[in-house]
């Protein structure tokens, strides 16, 4: 006869095998899942567009943004982490990122929005690269499942432009 011991470690070591069994089941699972997330951004204003006094150039931006990221929310889905991010190119760099505002998406039920803002995080470049510069804003996500591993992907919306002088 086996002990008490003997047999509780027997079914822990079983139970584990068959929740580790599960949570890689799970994770597995969303690679089926081919998420169409949608979004739109309407720069509604530019507040402000100034030379600050150290020489960088500051943008203050009212946004229109409208987003439905249901299709990225499974079963496996514990939360969506999303920013959006004004992104250009300057002769020092080839990609310049800027966040301009972020949220965190609980649940499918919150993952269709549409909010009006003004920029949360301030769009500040080091220099005088901004005036009259082109540059596309992003929306970017970042999945966080309840097992397995993260995954983050982006829409590209472009045809943006800052004008040339100074406001």
């Amino acid at each position: 006869m086996h002990s008490f011991l003997y047999r509780a470690n027997a079914l822990l070591t079983f139970s584990i095998t068959i929740l580790a069994l599960m949570c890689a089941m799970a994770s597995v699972s969303d690679n089926f899942n081919s998420p169409s997330p949608t979004s739109e951004v309407q720069v509604l204003n530019i507040n402000w567009f100034q030379k600050k006094p150290d020489g960088d150039d500051e943008v203050s931006l009212t946004l229109n943004i409208s987003a439905n990221l249901q299709s990225l929310f499974t079963w496996n889905t514990k939360q969506v982490f999303v920013f959006l991010a004004a992104e250009y190119k300057t002769p020092k760099n080839a990609l310049n990122q800027v966040s301009l505002w972020d949220g965190i998406i609980p649940s499918k039920e919150h993952a269709k929005f549409g909010i009006h803002i003004t920029n949360k995080y301030r769009f500040i470049d080091q220099g005088s690269n901004l005036r009259g510069k082109d540059f596309n804003l992003t929306l970017h996500w970042h999945v966080m499942p309840k097992t397995g591993k993260m995954f983050a992907d982006k829409i590209v919306m472009s045809g943006y432009r800052l004008p040339k002088a100074y406001r």
